[in-house]
């Protein structure tokens, strides 16, 4: 009889500035290459420009933006006898901010010019008001979803 071993969470520290776990997984996500000072410096300034530009803290437009780009469902491929359906499915808490978040670091990094901050600013005000790529991108995705429906039977 094999048992199967859970997979135990590592523990985050919050972030330094703001004593915030959402915002310590969200500078790891941005982290690249272990430069951890370099992913922090990244996003404090772009929280710092938000508040210059919406007069708002920028810890709480970090937040909405992350809950506006949150996906409730998701399409998985379920092979049936010869034939291949995207099933929608529901997608547990931890993976929607997962998705989330590397939606809007996606799109930040997807443009060039200027330095990244400027663009995950940028992402982050457009995220808290319902626009922008990442916004984009979960009401693509649930548009699919609806679209296929018809395929919620088979989910196992």
């Amino acid at each position: 009889m094999s048992r199967r071993r859970r997979a135990v969470k590592r523990k985050i520290t919050p972030d330094p500035r703001f004593g915030s776990i959402e915002l310590s997984r969200f500078i790891n996500k941005v982290m690249l290459g272990g430069k951890r000072t370099t992913a922090q410096r990244i996003v404090y300034q772009a929280l710092d420009r938000i508040e210059d530009e919406a007069h708002r803290p920028g810890l709480e437009v970090f937040q909405h933006a992350i809950r506006n780009a949150m996906p409730q469902v998701q399409v998985k491929s379920r092979r049936v006898g010869g034939t291949t359906y995207q099933v929608p499915t529901d997608i547990g808490a931890s993976q929607q901010t997962t998705l989330a978040m590397r939606w809007i670091i996606s799109s930040a990094r997807g443009k060039s010019g200027r330095p990244m901050a400027e663009f995950l600013a940028q992402e982050f005000l457009e995220a808290s008001r319902g626009q922008g790529n990442a916004v984009k991108r979960k009401e693509d995705l649930h548009r699919m979803a609806d679209a296929n429906r018809a395929f919620a039977h088979y989910k196992w």
